[in-house]
């Protein structure tokens, strides 16, 4: 019994000392933005929106959307979307540079038509969505207005995998 509650007063120890004890308002911030992506396995550039919300010094949560441009192939059309919930660690905060390794979640959803009326008299259309995980790093630039330029790459591990290379800005709220 005392083992078990030294090994809970430890951790509850090391818990507490993950709460930053003072925080600095220029570190801890919230962001929201517009982006464009091009993603590897779509091989499409899409238009996107994101956020970010600084919790402690090194940490934020940055929820973000990308809509890819439609695809045509003859009668076939591909229409994908994808939505994210990173965490961001910050491993460099500089005056006018950042450096962030990103981690989260991700779903996709694909939905692939086909078009048969000059061939078969058949319209066909499916859909499919899917849960991966989010692994990768960016990089911001701080200057010295409100607007602070990004860029990202992650690889998203899911069914096929796919590269996604973003850049955007932010705008300091």
């Amino acid at each position: 019994m005392k083992k078990q509650n030294l090994i809970i007063a430890s951790l509850s120890l090391f818990l507490i000392s993950l709460i930053p004890s003072s925080t600095n308002a220029q570190e801890i911030e919230t962001n929201i933005g517009a982006m464009l992506a091009y993603g590897t396995e779509i091989e499409n550039i899409g238009i996107g929106a994101n956020a970010e919300f600084g919790i402690m010094d090194k940490l934020s949560i940055s929820p973000s959307f990308i809509f890819y441009l439609p695809k045509e192939t003859g009668p076939v059309k591909v229409n994908w979307f994808e939505v994210n919930a990173n965490a961001n660690y910050y491993f460099i905060q500089e005056e006018k540079f950042d450096v962030y390794g990103l981690g989260g979640l991700n779903y996709s959803s694909v939905k692939v038509s086909y078009d048969g009326s000059t061939l078969f008299g058949n319209d066909y259309s499916s859909s499919d969505g899917r849960f991966g995980l989010n692994l990768g790093g960016g990089a911001k630039l701080n200057l010295d207005s409100k607007i602070t330029p990004f860029a990202e790459l992650k690889y998203v591990i899911i069914d096929g995998g796919q590269l996604v290379l973003a850049a955007g800005v932010k705008f300091k709220i």
